[in-house]
Order: structure tokens, then C-alpha cells, then sequence
């Protein structure tokens, strides 16, 4: 029997070192793609190196240098392209995002986004955009209800299947030795982790001052309150995050014990620095889902539709950030934190009803696989 060669793959998201959330979604269907198939993958990166260093991958190809030929070319020598995961597909972005979709489309290639989310898209022409190009994918995945509403609602009007972002299959990885002592952590005492994010595009309307306040009060509040020490986990350290940190300590009263990491974590370490807090308080999806997977409870604020739906899958409630004042956040610490065990116990409980949901994307994604004619024979194509 001939021997095919492997399936030549292409991802596409927001890859390239610039947030670990992301670079834990790609890890994951990275991870389940190895474990499954022969494929020859290729990543569309915003980093290069960074990308080939931190994934099990064969090619990257530097997607915003590329021109649009140089762009077709790629997709054209591909089985498969898949678009996602993550919060992608906002105005602003959406039509970086679908350039090497729109090519797949005229090229033949079968399409499959993979586990996005989806809004703002508030523009009339990216509405239209996201239509154009996603009505003749050949699998949609969405990681939450409203990011298929958002895409209903912007006129696409074919299957979608709502499964769970995939970063909810990522296990821990070991630190080194001394990556807690040269952060300047004291590990005799109680810890909380704290996450901001910067403004954009993706969480429009957020008012800088403010969730500085309300963070700098809730960390006073936890310092003083529980003999804790906060720490600050940047997830996009070249997009800010570093610097709102360091701004919400600037604001703290006992900013002495406040610690903003300084050193360079896969997603996998990240996790096993959370797995040694006994509380989190945060506004970033990832953050919230690092926790959720290592068993730390968390009060979210949740600045976009995506955070929500987190919050709704594991059947937890939070009020809108832009409604909260920082008494009322205290107070929604203070009585999560006396029911931590039951908040610990609750997430466990509906932890893996979702990860199933999130396995269900690369099912799709196999599906799709089998369902194409074979490769070709062992010999290579140009």
C-alpha cells in the first residue's frame, strides 16, 4: 500500500510570544495534532523564532511581512488551514486575521476556525468581512455562546458548533529551581495572584483610572485583610500589562508587598506559579482559566464578552466591571474568599464538562482531516 506523506497543516492566531494565553492555545492544538496524525504543521507568526523555539512545530512563516502573494503561495501548498483559536475576530483586527482565510477560499483550501471568539464587531464593513469569509469554511468552532451570537448576529448564517477554548487541555511544566527566590518571593507567607490588562480594541471602553482603583484597593484590601502577599502576572509582557502592574502598585498602600513578575515563563510554568496561590482576583481570560486548571479560586473582572463566557460555563456569576465600585468588589472578595473551599470544589465540579467541549475542536478537526481525499503518495509536492 502506498504511503501517504503527512498532512500539511497551517494555523494561523495571534501567535509569536506576544501573549501566553494564546501561546497556550497553539500549544494545545499543537499537542493534540502530534498525538493524533502525521502533519507537517506551519504557524503564521508574528515571531518567527520565537514561535519555532516555544512549539513542536516544522515551519513559521512571518505572516505580517508577507505580502499577499508571498501569502498565497503559503496557504496554497497547504491540506488545511485553520484559523484560531482566541479572541481574533474584533474590529480592528478581523481583516489582518482573514487575509489568508479569503486566500484559502480562492485556492480551494478547506477552511476550519477553530475555538474563536468573536466582537466587538460594531463596523458594518467588518461585519460583512467576517461573513464574506467565513460562510464557506468547512468547520466553525466557537468558544462561547457569545461569540456565536456575535457572529449570528453579524449575518453568518451557517453551522457552528460552540465547543471550549484550548487552552483548558493545558497541564503545568516544571520551573527552574530558583525561579521563585530570584522573583523575590517570600514562600513562607500567603499568596494571591493578580492580573490587569491594558485598553484596546479587543476590551473597548475600559476606564484606566478606574480599574487601577479598583485593583489597588482590592489588593490593599487582601494584603491587610488575609496577611497576604499579591503578585502580578503579566500574560502579554510587550503589550502593557507590565506597565499597568506596576501602575495598580504605584496606587497600593502596602505596595511593599506587592510583586510584579520579572522573569520570561512558558504558559505551563505560568500555571505552576498559580498552582502555589491561594486566591486570584483577575481581568485576563487565560489568567482565570490557569487558575480554574490548578484548582485556585478567583474573583474575575469581566471587561469582555469572552471572560463572561468563562464565567458562564462554570456557572459562576460576576457583575459587569464598569458597574462595580470598589466596595462592591471588596465585598464580593471578602465573601468569595470565606467560600473558597466551595468555589474550589464548584470549579473542579464543572472543570471537566468543559474540557471535554474544548477536546471536541480537534475531533472536528479529525473529522475534517478524514473526510479529505488522501495526501498523495509518498513522494513530495512543490
Amino acid at each position: 500500500m502506498a504511503k501517504h506523506r503527512p498532512y500539511r497543516i497551517g494555523i494561523s492566531g495571534s501567535y509569536g510570544g506576544l501573549n501566553l494565553g494564546d501561546e497556550a492555545i497553539l500549544e494545545s492544538i499543537v499537542t493534540q495534532l502530534r498525538a493524533s496524525t502525521a502533519a507537517e504543521i506551519t504557524v503564521f507568526s508574528r515571531n518567527c523564532q520565537d514561535t519555532e523555539a516555544r512549539h513542536q512545530i516544522d515551519r513559521a512563516v512571518p505572516v505580517r511581512e508577507l505580502s499577499r502573494e508571498q501569502a498565497r503561495q503559503e496557504v496554497a501548498r497547504l491540506d488545511v488551514f485553520i484559523l484560531g483559536g482566541g479572541g481574533i475576530l474584533f474590529d480592528g483586527e478581523a481583516d489582518i486575521y482573514l487575509r489568508e482565510v479569503l486566500l484559502a477560499n480562492e485556492l480551494g483550501v478547506p477552511v476550519m476556525v477553530y475555538a474563536v471568539s468573536a466582537g466587538p464587531l460594531s463596523r458594518t464593513s467588518n461585519r460583512e468581512l467576517v461573513c464574506d469569509a467565513l460562510k464557506s469554511a468547512a468547520v466553525i468552532s466557537v468558544r462561547d455562546r457569545q461569540g456565536f451570537r456575535v457572529l449570528e448576529e453579524a449575518g453568518l448564517q451557517r453551522e457552528m458548533h460552540i465547543t471550549a477554548d484550548p487552552a483548558l487541555l493545558m497541564k503545568a511544566r516544571p520551573l527552574p529551581k530558583t525561579a521563585l527566590t530570584r522573583e523575590g518571593l517570600d514562600l513562607s507567607r500567603r499568596r494571591i495572584g493578580f492580573s490587569v490588562r491594558e485598553p484596546g480594541p479587543g476590551a473597548p471602553g475600559i476606564s484606566v483610572d478606574h480599574y487601577h482603583e479598583l485593583l489597588a484597593n482590592a489588593a490593599d484590601f487582601m494584603v491587610q485583610r488575609f496577611d497576604a502577599d499579591v503578585v502580578f502576572i503579566p500574560l502579554e509582557r510587550g503589550n502593557q500589562d507590565l506597565q499597568h502592574s506596576h501602575a495598580v502598585v504605584a496606587r497600593m498602600q502596602y505596595a511593599q508587598h506587592a510583586t510584579v513578575l520579572k522573569g520570561q515563563y512558558s504558559a505551563g510554568q505560568l500555571m505552576t506559579i498559580m498552582g502555589g496561590f491561594e486566591f486570584c482576583v483577575g481581568m485576563r481570560l487565560h489568567f482565570l482559566i490557569f487558575a480554574a486548571l490548578q484548582g485556585v479560586p478567583f474573583v474575575a473582572l469581566p471587561y469582555a464578552s469572552k471572560v463572561t463566557g468563562l464565567l458562564q460555563a462554570l456557572d459562576m456569576e460576576t457583575p459587569p466591571l464598569h458597574d462595580v465600585s470598589p466596595g462592591q468588589l471588596l465585598a464580593s472578595i471578602d465573601h468569595s474568599w470565606d467560600f473558597r473551599a466551595k468555589i474550589q470544589k464548584h470549579i473542579r465540579q464543572r472543570l471537566p464538562a468543559l474540557q471535554e467541549r474544548a477536546r471536541e475542536n480537534h475531533t472536528l478537526l479529525m473529522n475534517l482531516l478524514d473526510s479529505l481525499a488522501p495526501a498523495g503518495p509518498g513522494e513530495e509536492e512543490d
